[in-house]
C-alpha cells in the first residue's frame, strides 16, 4: 500500500493557482480494458454500429472512466486520495473515441475557492476534448488541514 505524501501547504494557495495539468490519451483498447474492469459492457462503448443506431456520433468513453481519470491529477497533487473530501461533476458532452485517432482529453486543475477555517481548497477542473468541455461544474474539495 502506498503511503501518503505531505499535503500541499494551504497557506501558500491563492484562488486561480493552477495546481495540476495533464493529458489523457484514450484508445478503443482503453475502453475495452475499462469495460472489463468495471463490468460495464454497454455496446455504445465499443461498437460503432450500436452507437450510430441510438443516434450517437461514435463510440463513447464511459462517463465514470472520464470522471475517474479527470480527478487523478488532483489526487496526485494532494498526495493522498483520503484528502479528497468531495468530488462532483456534470456530464456535459460525450467523449467520442475515434477508432484510429483515439481521443485526447485535457485536464486543468485550478484553485477555485479557499475555506481558511476548515483548510479546505475547492479545486475546479476544466476537462476538455479539443475545444469542447466534457465535464461541467467539475469540483473537488480537498482537505489540507
Amino acid at each position: 500500500m502506498a503511503s501518503a505524501t505531505a499535503a500541499p501547504d494551504f497557506a501558500t494557495l491563492t484562488v486561480g493557482d493552477v495546481v495540476a495539468e495533464r493529458e489523457f490519451p484514450l484508445t478503443r483498447d482503453s475502453l475495452v480494458r475499462y469495460a472489463g474492469a468495471s463490468g460495464d459492457f454497454n455496446p455504445i462503448h465499443y461498437r460503432d454500429d450500436v452507437a450510430a443506431s441510438v443516434g450517437l456520433p461514435g463510440v463513447l468513453a464511459h462517463g465514470m472512466l472520464t470522471m475517474g481519470f479527470a480527478v487523478q491529477p488532483v489526487v496526485d497533487w494532494a498526495g493522498d486520495p483520503g484528502r479528497v473530501a468531495d468530488y462532483q461533476v456534470k456530464f456535459t458532452r460525450p467523449v467520442v473515441v475515434d477508432p484510429e485517432q483515439g481521443a485526447l482529453v485535457t485536464v486543468v486543475a485550478k484553485v477555485g475557492q479557499l475555506d481558511e477555517s476548515a483548510a479546505v481548497a475547492r479545486i475546479d477542473l476544466t476537462v476538455k476534448l479539443g475545444d469542447d468541455t466534457v465535464l461541467g461544474k467539475a469540483q473537488v474539495r480537498v482537505a489540507l488541514g
